[in-house]
């Protein structure tokens, strides 16, 4: 049985009465048909007759075997779904349905979507997380703690007291830390001065203790401590989404900590991310269909096990696009569903919500994209004039 999960709704609204679909169905859907929604190769079905205790006679492929209940789906001014519950089965194809709802889109769709061939264009060259890296429950993967745990040992030379942690709750300032993702810096404990930020990239302590700044330095100071630095790691996530995860937090008890050692624990942090990032990557070089495509997403046909194992559990992923005769295009799909069918292909919805550092990319998939799509309306309108002969 096909599996399907919607990751991000539509908005809908204006839900409209028994007699208003009717009227609908009647006057705007007489020529033309609808879809069947969740079937894989865009099932169609047409209301051939509306009976006297107003429930429909749907017909559609005769091999389509659903179950309780048929959801199908149009497009007027803006895209509808209408669910409709199976009274009878008349024969392969034919039933007799009970509308019981409609459901119209708060905003009209984006873009034109058609479909493509594997001859034209293909997938390849995903990049998905391993983990999805949660910051709402203080909690990381084991794989990433121990990357963390190895980096604290190698770089425990650089401070009397080297820690590198996740932000827990408690601490006022590392709470600061992970709300502003700003540097906590203080050169020498016993100079109320250096509670004062060296630019905007600092927390400015003096605003933030107010009167408990002298309180905090002189706990600093019984506790033997001469400087002080906590950095943030930030986390960059495949749609390049910044999350505030950890830091790395750095004392000395015998000479101040100079704004030099500042930049260094800086960069550290950025090579720490990058170890993070790449060992929570998975690269898959294969090449998977793009069943359509618009200029603003596209629905990919999935046959690798090891895509399928993770993408489920994936909010989105970088991948490459790559048109006939043209260099690939690297761009982040934002997952809005996933289809399993009863053959066990998967099938993914992405808007494209994010592309590479290269120069241009979107610019240039635009100008391949857009002429298909002319081309995709014009063989549709012709199609459309040689029904209506």
């Amino acid at each position: 049985m096909a599996d399907f999960k919607e990751r991000k709704p539509r908005a809908f609204d204006e839900i409209r009465t028994l007699e208003d679909i009717i009227e609908m169905l009647k006057t705007q859907f007489h020529n033309r048909k609808l879809n069947i929604k969740y079937s894989i190769d865009r099932i169609e079905a047409r209301v051939n007759e509306y009976l006297e205790d107003n429930t429909v006679m749907l017909v559609t492929d005769q091999e389509y075997a659903p179950e309780d209940t048929i959801t199908v789906y149009g497009l007027l001014d803006k895209y509808f779904e209408i669910d409709m519950k199976v009274v009878e089965t008349r024969g392969p194809g034919y039933f007799q349905c009970r509308i019981v709802s409609m459901r119209k889109a708060s905003r009209g769709r984006r873009d034109l979507r058609f479909k493509v061939g594997p001859e034209k264009v293909i997938a390849t060259n995903f990049k998905i997380s391993k983990h999805t890296i949660d910051i709402t429950n203080f909690t990381i993967p084991t794989s990433i703690k121990v990357i963390i745990e190895q980096f604290q040992s190698q770089q425990s030379r650089l401070a009397d007291i080297f820690k590198v942690d996740v932000f827990q709750p408690g601490d006022t300032i590392i709470e600061r830390v992970k709300k502003t993702q700003k540097t906590v810096y203080i050169h020498d404990f016993s100079n109320p001065d250096s509670l004062a930020p060296e630019n905007e990239n600092f927390i400015d302590l003096r605003d933030f203790l107010g009167d408990e700044g002298e309180l905090y330095l002189k706990k600093g100071i019984e506790r033997g401590y001469k400087s002080l630095i906590i950095s943030p790691v930030t986390y960059i996530t495949q749609s390049e989404q910044p999350i505030p995860f950890a830091y790395i937090q750095a004392i000395s008890k015998k000479e101040p900590l100079t704004i030099e050692k500042v930049l260094e624990i800086k960069e550290l942090g950025f090579a720490l991310m990058d170890r993070i990032r790449d060992a929570n990557t998975l690269m898959v070089p294969v090449h998977q269909q793009i069943v359509d495509i618009s200029l603003g997403g596209a629905k990919l046909l999935l046959t690798d096990e090891n895509l399928k194992k993770y993408i489920i559990h994936s909010k989105g992923f970088v991948f490459d696009i790559v048109f006939k005769l043209q260099a690939p295009i690297t761009i982040y799909g934002d997952i809005k569903f996933t289809f399993n069918d009863s053959a066990g292909n998967m099938y993914v919805g992405v808007d494209f919500a994010g592309n590479s550092s290269r120069k241009d990319e979107m610019k240039r998939f635009y100008s391949i994209i857009r002429p298909m799509e002319v081309e995709y309306k014009s063989r549709l309108i012709k199609e459309m004039k040689q029904k209506n002969r």
